[in-house]
């Protein structure tokens, strides 16, 4: 088996009482398209934001590229993208500023993070807007921007918390295509998403986490064969139907509301 390029062991993530993540152990695979699933709720976000060194976490470790997040964090951030919960851009910048901004962070030359912000905007279907602030952008278009920035000092791991929530068809497809393209290049996605549909379409391995805790993970084909539902034929079951299966299924609100 492959050295990991992200391991978790133990982590655990307490608010006072509350335990938001509960002994989390992780595994990925260079290369492997991985999507972390789970109710609202359930730990994703608290998760991402510790991989990523935005939240410390109460005990356990985090490996990334075969180094302690605790003890070369900066050494990882180098190599790593990420589009967070709330993107957290720079609005009163334009579009091609906050990428050249963003490329310069990361140490690119000068005409390197130009010439990469201009394959950017080109890619995302943004170059006509490229002068706007990006105060002024559509959520899709924000979305865009910040996969963009993420992935322009060519990382060896994007994080990705639910990069395709609110956007519509044509700007998923751009963001898909650039996610398969990085994969196909020999990077790896941790990403989180409440849109089953895209994840079963695009990731290769899937984690599903409830109550803090890692309650399955593997392959699509390895939860399908671990899951059983009564009465199904024998087509093969969907992720909607894994998840619900593992997670609890939905509630029969009808039956408690007295006006529908």
């Amino acid at each position: 088996m492959s050295e990991p390029v992200l391991q978790t062991v133990a982590l655990r993530r307490t608010f006072g009482p509350l335990v938001a993540v509960d002994s989390l152990d992780l595994r990925v695979e260079k290369q492997q398209f991985y999507g972390f699933l789970g109710p609202n709720g359930a730990g994703k976000s608290t998760t991402i934001k510790m991989l990523t060194g935005l939240l410390r976490p109460t005990s356990g470790e985090v490996h990334i590229l075969g180094r302690n997040l605790a003890t070369q964090s900066v050494e990882i951030k180098r190599r790593i993208g990420v589009v967070p919960e709330g993107l957290s851009l720079f609005e009163r910048l334009t579009g091609v500023q906050l990428l050249n901004f963003v490329g310069r962070m990361y140490g690119l030359s000068r005409a390197t993070a130009a010439e990469r912000s201009a394959e950017l905007l080109e890619f995302m279907d943004l170059k006509d807007s490229a002068d706007k602030l990006v105060a002024d952008y559509s959520h899709g278009m924000r979305k865009k921007t910040a996969l963009a920035a993420a992935v322009i000092h060519g990382p060896e791991i994007l994080f990705l918390d639910e990069p395709f929530e609110g956007v519509d068809a044509i700007a998923a497809t751009t963001l898909k295509r650039l996610l398969q393209r990085f994969i196909a290049h020999g990077g790896t996605v941790f990403l989180t998403s409440h849109v089953l549909e895209v994840v079963e379409r695009l990731c290769t391995h899937i984690g599903i986490i409830q109550q803090g805790r890692l309650v399955a993970s593997g392959s699509l084909e390895e939860l399908r064969s671990g899951v059983k539902v009564a009465g199904h034929d024998h087509s093969p079951l969907t992720l909607e139907e894994i998840f619900l299966q593992i997670v609890g299924g939905a509630r029969q609100d009808a039956e408690v509301l007295s006006w529908l």
